[in-house]
């Protein structure tokens, strides 16, 4: 194996200071690109700049500036198909949101608002039969969604914090929006009317929320009601897990500012 010496070493990081490129560098010198990448490293470490000293801010412990629009929305997603979780060899948790491949769009959209909410975190996609989780790292989750506890939402209380409650009351579409992307659909219904004398079918659009958890599905319709969306409870059995809005202005309403998953 061949050792470089201290000049070129310091050729190198002389070049690194100044701005240049490890690949520039190491063509310059002739030096193996993961020999120029290792001495950067330990040149910022030494210096206090090592990359392993990342420590991003969080808006709660901190005051960072946080998007209320865009993490309204991934609140929504939470509550509805997302989880934290922190494995014994990991430093610190991961909040996943499970999107379905069949929603490309809500991928994007999810994994966006991810960006937003932690700007300086690192997001990435883990593939699963039929799904991806978007996931990212922080150890400002719970910070931000206090919610998180031992076992499912549907069997703990569910209750926003007053400061997301204002969130959520000035941006609620966004997070009616996160929750229709996460648990529910925009599906079209169909039934028969007799016109003229003659049975036809008559086909309507209609949206679902679907949630086991009594205070989640409470927030949503509580937060319908808000911006004057018309809604009924339809039960499956004696499970009233379905929230249905299906009235024509209420449909439009939602058509508006929510949409079909894409």
């Amino acid at each position: 194996m061949f050792i470089h010496g201290t000049r070129v070493r310091q050729q190198a990081l002389t070049l690194l200071r100044d701005g240049a490129k490890n690949a520039d560098v190491a063509r310059q010198l002739n030096v193996p690109l993961g020999t120029i990448g290792y001495w950067k490293h330990l040149d910022r470490a030494k210096h206090g700049e090592c990359p392993g000293n990342h420590d991003p801010k969080c808006p709660r412990c901190d005051g960072r500036d946080l998007d209320l629009a865009a993490y309204s929305y991934l609140l929504g997603l939470y509550l509805g198909d997302g989880h934290i979780s922190q494995y014994s060899e990991h430093r610190v948790p991961s909040l996943m949101i499970t999107c379905d491949e069949s929603w490309p769009g809500l991928m994007d959209k999810c994994e966006a608002a991810m960006r937003t909410v932690f700007p300086d975190n690192s997001v990435c996609r883990v593939r699963k039969v039929g799904c991806r989780n978007v996931k990212v790292y922080s150890k400002h989750l719970h910070c931000l969604f206090p919610q998180h506890g031992p076992g499912k939402k549907h069997d703990r209380r569910i209750v926003l914090e007053p400061w997301q409650q204002d969130i959520v009351d000035a941006h609620p579409w966004e997070f009616i929006r996160g929750l229709i992307h996460s648990d529910g659909c925009r599906i079209t219904n169909w039934t028969t009317r007799m016109v003229a004398g003659e049975r036809k079918r008559y086909e309507y659009p209609r949206y679902f929320f679907t949630n086991k958890s009594d205070d989640i599905r409470k927030l949503f319709t509580d937060t319908l009601d808000k911006v004057g969306v018309g809604w009924t409870t339809l039960a499956r059995g004696s499970d009233p897990f379905n929230i249905s809005v299906a009235r024509k202005s209420s449909v439009a309403l939602m058509d508006t500012h929510v949409g079909p998953k894409h």
